[in-house]
């Protein structure tokens, strides 16, 4: 299993004071946590195989982290069909989103921002 790269990890914590503010956040942390499941069981099977950095599940989860589940679903996929024999590799990063306002848990879950950064 690769390693997450560095800006898909933070420091933020949840705090019980933006439990409300969580909500809309509540899919996308769903779909990290399948993808936690994945990268800690089933990709084991695989090795480190991709030609791109990071590789393809580490991608799936900065495109989660920075755009939400359906989009980062739709910039996975696009990713997935990149990823063939013949392809030529290389860094490949997640395109940030120009206005990403949460935090990340040192696990990379997706938190509120605390309320002064809002």
């Amino acid at each position: 299993m690769s390693v997450l790269p560095a800006y898909a990890l933070g420091t933020a914590h949840f705090e019980a004071s933006s439990a409300l503010r969580s909500i809309p956040l509540l899919p996308r942390n769903l779909v990290l946590g399948l993808l936690h499941g994945y990268r800690a069981t089933i990709s084991h099977t695989y090795g480190d195989v991709c030609k791109y950095y990071p590789s393809c599940s580490a991608y799936a989860v900065g495109a989660v982290q920075q755009h939400g589940a359906l989009k980062g679903a739709v910039l996975t996929a696009a990713r997935l069909g990149r990823c063939h024999p013949w392809a030529v590799g290389g860094v490949d990063d997640v395109p940030a989103h120009a206005h990403f306002r949460h935090g990340l848990t040192p696990h990379g879950f997706v938190v509120p921002a605390p309320s002064g950064k809002d």
